[in-house]
């Protein structure tokens, strides 16, 4: 049975993943707050949801790189009781390798890949924790696990995400708050368009509505990580399974004896 809800803020919403996430939601009757910058595309999609669907549809037009426009969006996850649900879901990439970027536009993307996904999470996190109730889902990239396909810092933003949301997982069992990490492998979604690659060059490409879709069937799985395109749970099963047997012997006072001399 798919888990209730009474409103779903969703960032990224004007296109690709995020807008596809409000038409899935709104089909399933929930409410919706829309974040993006694009106030045309946000109004043109509102208005289609609220006339295929009756739900309420509300739109904020918000830089998350901007720190007073995602101040705004904190408080509004802060102080509005019925928002359960955070689709923690804008991000972007550039184009080119590590030291061809631009290192102010390096400090955006980690602005809006890490920090704006952080401060929303842990505005959310705060009422929810109050509540004992609410869910958060955090889109990630199956290049958090893969670092060797490049895209200058995307991977690692990426992976910093996936970690912050095994973290929350681990703080949070047991209660009534879910995280969902979603891990998309290539999609079809304009960010091709900023990494400055074609599309139809990229093997294996997802298009949007099969990734949600999957997804969500995650989401009403209650699944903590959620890999659309991998066709074997057990793969992902047996590298958790790896990574976890490592902690203990992390816990060693003296180097490993490979390392003494």
């Amino acid at each position: 049975m798919a888990q209730k809800v009474t409103t779903a803020m969703i960032t990224g919403a004007s296109t690709g993943i995020g807008a596809v996430y409000a038409d899935r939601l709104a089909k399933r009757g929930h409410d919706l707050v829309l974040v993006a910058r694009n106030a045309e595309r946000l109004d043109q999609l509102a208005a289609r949801l609220r006339a295929e669907t009756g739900v309420s549809v509300d739109v904020m037009v918000a830089d998350l790189t901007n720190s007073t426009d995602l101040a705004r969006v904190e408080h509004r996850l802060q102080e509005d009781a019925a928002i359960d649900l955070l689709i923690n879901n804008a991000g972007s990439t550039l184009s080119g390798a590590f030291a061809e970027q631009d290192v102010d536009q390096v400090d955006w993307l980690i602005r809006l890949n890490v920090t704006a996904v952080t401060r929303l999470a842990h505005a959310a996190a705060r009422r929810f924790v109050a509540q004992n109730a609410g869910s958060i889902v955090n889109i990630t990239s199956v290049l958090a696990l893969v670092p060797e396909f490049g895209l200058g810092i995307y991977g690692a933003t990426k992976s910093y995400v996936l970690s912050f949301s095994q973290g929350l997982q681990n703080q949070y069992a047991g209660t009534g708050i879910y995280v969902q990490a979603v891990l998309p492998s290539a999609t079809r979604t304009e960010i091709w368009d900023h990494a400055g690659k074609n599309i139809d060059e990229v093997p294996g490409v997802m298009e949007v509505a099969d990734l949600v879709d999957a997804a969500l069937v995650g989401f009403d799985r209650k699944e903590m990580i959620t890999i659309p395109s991998l066709p074997a749970a057990d793969v992902w099963e047996n590298l958790e399974a790896t990574r976890q047997a490592m902690g203990p012997q992390f816990m060693n006072g003296q180097p490993a004896e490979r390392y003494r001399i």
